[in-house]
């Protein structure tokens, strides 16, 4: 009766909890429907009186969204292939090979991960800045190929796979490239899967930096393009709302439908510490 009762309340908290993490989505979703006269009405209209579709056709003609979506498609795919070519490579250096200082190195890239990314922000730009990579797709995409934590989740799942599997190859006269895309990667691909979905919807929403390091409309990316809406005059909210649910709804069906891989990886990155 106890652990019956139990999961009720654990259940129950959690639907309160979800349906609080999906207001801001319903409320964005709504607002982009509203007339004008509805969006700053108090009390608040949730349902709009009648369905403005124009909204979403009037968004797309302030701002060249179109070019926004390919820069962030451009952005978002070479990013990701380059993070788990990095992450393959030093996973595996890290979980296979034996080399002078190679625990301390790891340590030292785990203590990265405490330092607040925003600290970073000015050494990167002014390094890019004397690279001449500035509203550069360079700047969009070079700083973002590495990704510590994905090191650390793919290192864990590389610890997890028999040694024996290695000896083995030895054996048969496989090299340690050879052994490392044709036996471990295959093997890990779950944990493949989850770093390159983080890295996708990370890539699609990221804002700040793009923001700093771009200066012409032609390279910037979607989340970017959304302040377009932000003029003098004052913000408005119908079509920033029909914009941002534009940009949003495609990472969303992603996540839906991969959540699951998402899930399994986190919960087995730590099968060997």
């Amino acid at each position: 009766m106890r652990s019956a009762l139990s999961k009720s309340t654990i259940y129950i908290l959690l639907a309160i909890g979800a349906v609080f993490m999906l207001l801001p989505f319903v409320w964005m979703l709504s607002t982009s429907l509203k007339a004008p006269n509805e969006v700053m009405a108090m009390p608040p209209v949730w349902i709009p009186s009648e369905l403005n579709w124009d909204n979403f056709t009037e968004a797309l003609a302030v701002a060249p969204f179109d070019r926004y979506f390919v820069n962030s498609l451009i952005v978002t795919v070479i990013s990701t292939i380059g993070e788990l070519v990095t992450t393959i490579l030093a996973a595996y250096a890290f979980s296979r090979i034996n080399f002078l200082g190679k625990n301390i190195i790891f340590a030292v890239l785990l203590g990265t991960m405490m330092v607040p990314g925003e600290v970073l922000l000015i050494p990167n730009f002014v390094t890019l800045s004397n690279l001449g990579w500035i509203d550069t797709y360079q700047a969009l995409i070079v700083p973002w190929t590495a990704s510590v934590f994905a090191i650390f989740l793919l290192r864990q799942f590389f610890l997890g796979v028999p040694k024996e599997l290695s000896f083995a190859a030895k054996v048969d006269g496989c090299s340690e490239f050879r052994f490392l895309w044709y036996v471990m990667v295959p093997l890990v691909k779950p944990a493949l899967i989850t770093v390159a979905l983080l890295k996708i919807i990370n890539s699609w929403n990221a804002f700040l930096w793009p923001l700093i390091v771009t200066n012409s409309q032609e390279l910037r990316t979607l989340p970017v393009g959304l302040s377009a809406f932000t003029t003098e005059a004052g913000i408005k909210y119908e079509l920033l709302m029909a914009a941002s649910t534009m940009v949003v709804v495609p990472m969303l069906i992603l996540f839906f439908i991969m959540q699951k891989y998402i899930i399994a990886g986190v919960a087995r990155s730590g099968l060997k510490g």
